[in-house]
């Protein structure tokens, strides 16, 4: 309706514009003035009714699609978020078979996502495994006696430097305000996350970095020196995960500073199959059980200041036997 007025006006004034002004009477052009007024008067009318109506009808309708858009995009994130699972979601079963199969260095990093699975992946049975497959065939009970001494060791050091960081703190409060004591002190807390120390893991980890230094026996001591072959010492090992080789300390002997060895391999070490120190003697109690072509370790030492070496060897016959296996006597006689 009102573009239909508009045209109709405008229409009119073309009309009027065309006609000559000198030969019009003086109202005729006081009516072309008041009809271009009106015009322009109009004109900015429509104008602001137009855009009044655009507003009214179009920014509704996007706002309202932008809004229902934004609904739809929450709704989105909203069932993403509920679809999305983590690890610990799994069950329980399933957990424990990933974490079984993951290899000591991952299982490692795992323990430190979150408080969950560290507690499940510090736990002893799963590093039992690792812990036999890689350190059993050296670790020997003389090994775990000195692992136990050396926790409870490090557990006392830890005990005096904390009471040490007591006696600091209760400074501090006497001093600094107590806000900014206790909150310094929440942090401390917060950052330092012991591991269990008398855990599997610990173990693991301290042989691993060779922080932990174990007995343990060595063949062919001294790089296979002649005058120790056959033979097997006692020792001082650590580990050095860089050349996957050991560093060995052989007690003194006599006046004889004790002896150093580097890049020892794994082939030539052993768990102590007594569990005795090396300057004692063993007392054997299967000295009648001996045949002859049976392999045996024997004790030997130069002398008293000395450490006991284990000598490989092989019981023969006696001389006064010509070793036929039908007639010989020679494990009656107790020449041994």
């Amino acid at each position: 309706m009102l573009l239909f007025f508009l045209f109709t006006c405008l229409s009119f004034i073309l009309f009027l514009k065309s006609l000559p002004l000198n030969s019009l009477p003086l109202w005729a052009s006081e009516m072309t003035l008041l009809s271009l007024w009106s015009h322009r008067e109009f004109s900015a009318f429509c104008i602001s009714s137009l855009m009044n109506s655009f507003y009214r009808s179009f920014i509704p309708r996007t706002c309202s699609k932008m809004s229902i858009k934004k609904i739809n995009l929450s709704s989105r994130v909203d069932n993403v978020e509920i679809g999305e699972k983590s690890v610990l979601d799994l069950p329980e079963l399933v957990l424990e078979c990933i974490l079984e199969k993951l290899p000591p260095a991952e299982l490692f990093n795992m323990a430190g996502v979150c408080s969950s699975l560290r507690n499940r992946c510090v736990s002893d049975h799963l590093w039992e495994r690792h812990m036999r497959q890689k350190w059993g065939r050296v670790i020997g009970p003389a090994a775990y006696r000195q692992w136990k001494w050396y926790i409870a060791t490090r557990r006392d050091i830890g005990n005096l430097k904390q009471g040490k960081q007591s006696g600091l703190a209760r400074l501090l409060i006497a001093v600094w305000p107590l806000s900014w004591t206790n909150s310094k002190l929440d942090n401390s807390e917060k950052q330092r996350i012991p591991l269990p120390t008398d855990s599997i893991m610990s173990w693991y980890l301290a042989l691993e970095t060779g922080k932990f230094c174990f007995p343990a026996q060595v063949y062919n001591r001294e790089n296979g020196h002649v005058g120790f072959m056959l033979s097997c010492y006692d020792a001082e090992l650590s580990y050095d995960s860089q050349t996957d080789t050991f560093q060995a300390r052989y007690p003194p002997h006599g006046r004889r500073a004790g002896a150093i060895e580097s890049n020892v391999t794994w082939d030539r070490l052993r768990a102590q199959p007594v569990d005795a120190p090396p300057h004692d003697l063993h007392i054997s109690d299967c000295l009648n059980d001996l045949q002859p072509g049976d392999h045996i370790e024997i004790q030997w030492r130069r002398n008293e200041e000395f450490p006991y070496g284990w000598w490989y060897g092989a019981v023969g016959h006696l001389e006064s036997c010509d070793g036929n296996a039908n007639y010989c006597r020679c494990h009656n006689s107790g020449a041994w």
